[in-house]
């Protein structure tokens, strides 16, 4: 029978990666793309969002059990009542957990909003999602002002990828469009917009980044007998592929959009690869001791 912990790691891979495409999509959609576009892709979304709020909602709802068994003495404590309630209400484990089960319910609540409502709403309650991950984790293991400022530099870091990583879908489906006379011209738009702001998330991305590591290592991760420091080096590695990608899609390949578009249309399904598997690796190496 699988453990807690590895059931924890995909748990927090599911709803990280939901969180981050709900945010990144929405916020990209109602602030950048003309509005009769937005609607038209926000529609054309309409299966990728229901499961991204399904992941977040379930995993929400079973990761306290998780977490108890994981505090208490396994699976047995993850349906013990007073070891949920003491977890839920005694541990800053179980105040992250309230917090992200409030945004939960927030986004289950936009879905009732008016349409016009529905795509901001969206944005602001899983923005509220993601900036309640960091109350756990290696920022909460800073006290006093450092540690205030790791959970702020964490919150910057998650808002700016979730930026990055979730607009690529959107941008993904916007792309065709630019074989459509009449959608054409929003179209570029829409991408011109996205790859000018794309240069704020990806450095905001990268030095919030490096900032998050001098937080926890204080340096480089070097010492590879730690499995954290291994999969770090990883992640690394793959958000610098993804950056390349990204160089390339605004220098080389957004001033040929008029020409063709396929380069581009291949650059985004590569980052969007690499963004699972670097999301895949944080929910891995986020649960690790980073060093003795």
């Amino acid at each position: 029978m699988i453990g807690p912990e590895p059931a924890l790691v995909v748990c927090r891979f599911l709803f990280d990666g939901g969180a981050l495409f709900l945010w990144g999509a929405a916020a990209y959609l109602c602030t950048l793309v003309p509005r009769e576009l937005q609607f038209e892709i926000w529609a054309q979304l309409g299966l990728l969002r229901r499961i991204g709020l399904a992941c977040v909602v379930a995993t929400a709802i079973v990761m306290l059990p998780l977490r108890a068994a994981i505090i208490g003495d396994g699976w047995l404590d993850a349906l013990n009542l007073d070891t949920l309630l003491g977890v839920a209400f005694d541990t800053t484990i179980g105040t992250a957990w309230l917090c992200q089960a409030a945004a939960a319910i927030l986004l289950l609540c936009t879905s009732l909003l008016p349409h016009g409502l529905r795509i901001g709403a969206t944005a602001l309650a899983s923005a509220f999602l993601l900036a309640s991950l960091p109350i756990t984790g290696h920022a909460a293991m800073n006290g006093g002002w450092l540690g205030i400022l790791h959970r702020a530099n964490d919150v910057v870091h998650l808002l700016a990828g979730g930026a990055w990583v979730g607009a690529l879908f959107p941008v993904f489906l916007i792309l065709p469009r630019l074989k459509e006379a009449h959608t054409r011209d929003q179209a570029i738009a829409a991408l011109i917009r996205f790859s000018t702001t794309g240069h704020v998330a990806v450095a905001v991305v990268i030095l919030s980044g490096i900032a998050n590591m001098l937080f926890i290592l204080g340096g480089l991760p070097l010492d590879w007998t730690f499995a954290y420091q291994r999969l770090l080096t990883i992640k690394i590695g793959l958000v610098a592929a993804m950056t390349l990608i990204a160089v390339a899609n605004r220098y080389v390949f957004v001033p040929r959009l008029r020409r063709r578009h396929q380069s581009l249309v291949i650059g985004t399904m590569t980052e969007i690869v690499l963004a699972i598997a670097i999301i895949a690796l944080v929910a891995w190496f986020g649960m690790l001791e980073p060093a003795g």
